[in-house]
């Protein structure tokens, strides 16, 4: 009786009595019937479209919250690399000095050529015989190295002799002779 006053099966009448529906209701419905047709259409139909806009919306908003992040995570990740590459450079290359007395004049006479992380290599340069123009240097305008240079250009590939210019910022250096590794814009 509950499912059939929900339906609209029971009409009360002015005296207050319940109509024929009901009879008539109670004797053509099955037990536990089924929803109608209609009914499982209005359930089925699919999104509105201010629904579809309101989920584009929200999809929006949390790519443009953690694209930003992930990007950060990716790029802390490949300076990561680029650290843990200079250290094993750095290392060849003074194994490379133990036995031979002298650094190589180039990353490929060592053997230990590759690429950063960005996809450029790593730039070397042997002190003995490096031209003053081609010394890095800090923002004292000192050297960065007495034995050889060791870096990375960084996410912008670009880089210039002092650590201060815009371009050498993000660079991933070797200073101190091997006492500093890492990005230029913390030394």
């Amino acid at each position: 009786a509950l499912r059939l006053w929900r339906k609209g099966a029971f009409k009360i009448c002015r005296e207050g009595s319940i109509s024929n529906q009901l009879s008539h209701s109670l004797h053509h419905m099955p037990p536990h019937s089924s929803p109608t047709i209609a009914t499982r259409r209005r359930r089925h139909r699919g999104l509105t479209l201010v629904e579809l806009a309101v989920a584009v919306a929200l999809v929006g908003t949390l790519a443009a919250v953690a694209l930003p992040t992930y990007r950060s995570h990716v790029e802390k990740g490949r300076i990561g690399v680029a650290l843990r590459d200079i250290g094993e450079i750095s290392i060849g290359l003074e194994r490379y000095f133990t036995e031979k007395g002298t650094y190589p004049t180039s990353l490929t006479a060592a053997g230990l050529d590759k690429s950063d992380p960005w996809g450029n290599g790593y730039v070397y340069l042997n002190m003995t015989g490096a031209k003053t123009g081609q010394v890095r240097k800090d923002k004292s305008l000192h050297p960065l190295n007495t034995d050889y240079d060791l870096y990375s250009k960084g996410a912008d590939g670009a880089s210039v002799s002092p650590l201060t210019a815009a371009s050498s910022r993000d660079d991933i250096i070797r200073a101190n002779n091997g006492g500093f590794i890492g990005k230029a814009s913390d030394y």
